[in-house]
């Protein structure tokens, strides 16, 4: 039996300017063929499907491209483009085979298509013939359109958030091995809502998100039942049909199917009051809760930059926040190309002025800085980082900037979310004060040296506050953006 891997993941933040392109991929590993086998065993869904298959004697798998990007502005079309060429060749070459996994991100748009999985989903459809199953694993965060839908035989999604893909890619291959070797008759149903929620409450192992997420585990083991997957949609994506969504996988029983789709989306609506419930701080009654913490580290979530939802990670907010209340040591991740460059130029142990921040995000404004350029490197970095083994960070300078230790770097990375980051450039996280982290929700590679975490309400294109975003293409109306008691009504 010879199982197919596509996967292509981004997930578009259409409030960042900067398009997103071939190069963020390469900056994470952008590899085809066997080359996939060899970089990834262990590592993201790609993991995953490996991993399952490496225990079935009768399977092999045919890994055909492998594409992941940090979050950010728009693919570029030529990506895109690039994409769609090398799916083709690569299922051409890989004919025949017995079924699909196809990994994708769910929340992806382009320049012109606002659909870019429901799009490679129809072209791996249209090459493969109606007779091969393919199942279609996404992020929880997907927004989910009938062309995905129509393009495959079963959907799954992520479980937690913070994410397991290697749990989403074996639960994914372990759904088509079985579809295959049991004949199954997959149909899906799926209910879509005008319904949006900010970043804060999106943590499933807690209410009220888990009170959702707890339902569509227990309907998973009804009989009939293959695959139940609940999106509650990345909020920072400006496309036509934006909303949260359910979809169900059942054995040939399209009415179960369609009946537990309504009851899950009816539960979601029903919390919707409570998932838009924010816990953020604002900036200074942050930090002043930070200086008040018991003695070690202090994380502080900028939620507005978070580079995980697809921010350009090069806001000054917290930075200039932290040096004048002369909090420290304190760790600050952001993006700055020309800073960086300027530090490469001045060499280690200079001494310079330097604007940090606003370079790429017309959300802010550069702050002026007087900084001793402590050390400078560049080139990928071997990380423990779920999505990716290696990550190239562009070039690098640690800055020491008041009581503030910034790591500027080129690329958008990992946005310092993981404390590795910090000890490839000589500095233990653990013995600071304070560590800013571009994530609203990835906090599970600081958390066993964190003494306290705190989210931080600033501003950016992850904001938490939706509704002062220049939204043009979703359909309205949407909740909270509207009031609507009705999830039915019509209008959009």
């Amino acid at each position: 039996m010879r199982l197919g891997l596509v996967h292509v993941a981004q997930e578009t933040n259409s409030f960042n300017p900067t398009p997103t392109e071939l190069a963020d991929f390469r900056a994470f590993g952008l590899y085809e063929g066997p080359e996939i086998r060899e970089r990834l065993a262990g590592v993201s869904e790609v993991g995953g499907f490996l991993e399952v298959v490496a225990g079935e004697s009768d399977v092999v798998a045919v890994p055909i491209l492998r594409a992941y990007a940090a979050a950010g502005g728009p693919l570029a079309a030529e990506a895109l483009d690039w994409f769609e060429a090398r799916i083709r060749a690569g299922l051409e070459a890989a004919a025949p085979l017995d079924g699909l996994a196809l990994q994708l991100h769910g929340a992806c748009a382009a320049e012109g298509e606002p659909d870019v999985d429901g799009r490679i989903a129809a072209l791996c459809r249209s090459l493969l013939g109606p007779a091969v199953p393919i199942v279609l694993s996404l992020d929880h965060h997907a927004d989910l359109t009938p062309r995905m839908v129509a393009s495959v035989d079963a959907i799954v999604a992520h479980r937690t958030q913070p994410h397991d893909l290697l749990d989403t890619g074996r639960v994914a291959t372990r759904l088509l091995l079985r579809i295959l070797r049991e004949r199954r008759k997959p149909v899906i149903a799926f209910e879509k809502l005008p319904l949006l929620a900010h970043q804060e409450q999106f943590l499933t192992d807690r209410p009220p998100m888990k009170i959702w997420f707890d339902r569509a585990r227990a309907l998973e083991r009804e009989p009939g039942v293959l695959a139940v997957a609940t999106f509650p949609v990345q909020p920072w994506l400006d496309v036509p049909g934006l909303g949260w969504a359910v979809a169900v996988t059942t054995d040939g029983d399209r009415p179960l199917a369609e009946r537990l789709a309504n009851e899950l989306a009816d539960l979601a609506w029903s919390l919707r009051d409570a998932f838009q419930r924010r816990e953020s701080l604002p900036v200074e009654e942050a930090l002043a809760r930070a200086d008040a913490a018991p003695p070690g580290l202090v994380v502080l979530s900028d939620t507005g930059d978070t580079v995980i939802g697809g921010a350009a990670g090069d806001s000054p907010v917290l930075l200039e926040a932290i040096r004048a209340r002369g909090i420290g040591p304190a760790l600050v991740p952001i993006v700055a190309p020309a800073a960086v460059a300027a530090a490469h130029a001045a060499g280690e142990g200079a001494r310079l002025r330097l604007d940090l921040g606003g370079e790429l995000c017309p959300f802010f404004r550069p702050v002026p800085v007087e900084a001793r350029v402590r050390r400078l490197g560049e080139g990928v970095l071997r990380l423990p980082f779920q999505w990716a083994s290696e990550v190239d960070h562009g070039r690098v300078a640690l800055l020491e900037v008041g009581s503030a230790l910034v790591l500027a770097t080129e690329r958008r990375g990992v946005g310092g979310i993981v404390p590795e980051l910090w000890r490839a450039y000589g500095v233990e996280p653990a013995a600071a004060r304070l560590a800013v982290v571009k994530t609203a929700s990835n906090f599970q590679y600081f958390r066993p040296i964190a003494v306290e975490l705190l989210r931080v309400d600033t501003p950016g294109p992850a904001t938490s506050h939706l509704e002062v975003l220049p939204w043009k293409r979703i359909g309205r109306p949407i909740f909270p953006l509207d009031p609507i008691e009705d999830r039915r009504s019509p209008g959009r």
